[in-house]
């Protein structure tokens, strides 16, 4: 049985908040401090609501286009296994920032609401078989993601930019790790559905 800090530290993971910093900042550079806390909070808001959507109704979702559980756990880590390559050998992030404000994209998604976070919620809840253990774990991950980001700015002076690197590079490992886990139980259950359906 999965545990309940287990799945919200693997949510927690995922979501990447510490490695996302140095892209919160650099996109919300030009605003001042309680404009950038006003955007952060709004759009980790809809973040959440994104997850939570999929969370309870991605179920149905997948049932109206034919497309089973063991598929969505093999899709999802290979996901999380391309995202934790990109964390652990992370590209240059663009310079570049957007002229009007952000909305939606690309800060609520898919930086924090991609779809390697919208596939986990979608498989830990098919595992867990309650959509409301899984709201609670998608809310835990969700509220350090938020403070963490909320605090940006102080945490990139205080750790710096090799040290947020670290912590990135050291959370690609820990991800690599639930998407090879996460890849085989699918593949597993589709080999054992495959060998039930021809018996």
């Amino acid at each position: 049985m999965l545990s309940f800090f287990s799945v919200a530290f693997s949510l927690f993971v995922v979501l990447n908040s510490l490695g996302n910093i140095p892209l919160f900042v650099g996109i919300l550079a030009r605003y001042k401090p309680k404009e950038q806390r006003r955007i952060i909070i709004r759009e980790l808001f809809i973040a959440l609501f994104i997850l939570l959507i999929f969370n309870f109704f991605g179920h149905r979702i997948l049932g109206l286009l034919h497309i089973s559980q063991p598929i969505i756990g093999i899709a999802g880590g290979v996901l999380l296994f391309i995202i934790a390559l990109g964390m652990i050998f992370p590209k240059i992030h663009p310079k570049d920032r957007p002229l009007q404000e952000p909305f939606i994209v690309p800060l609520a998604t898919p930086i924090v609401a991609g779809p390697g976070a919208i596939a986990m919620v979608m498989v830990y809840a098919d595992q867990i078989q309650s959509h409301w253990f899984m709201a609670g774990v998608v809310m835990t991950a969700w509220l350090f993601t938020l403070a963490i980001l909320l605090l940006s700015s102080t945490i990139k002076y205080i750790l710096g930019e090799r040290g947020l690197t670290a912590c990135e590079r050291l959370g690609g490992m820990l991800l690599s790790l639930i998407a090879v886990q996460m890849l085989s139980s699918g593949i597993l259950t589709l080999v054992y559905d495959y060998i039930a359906a021809r018996s």
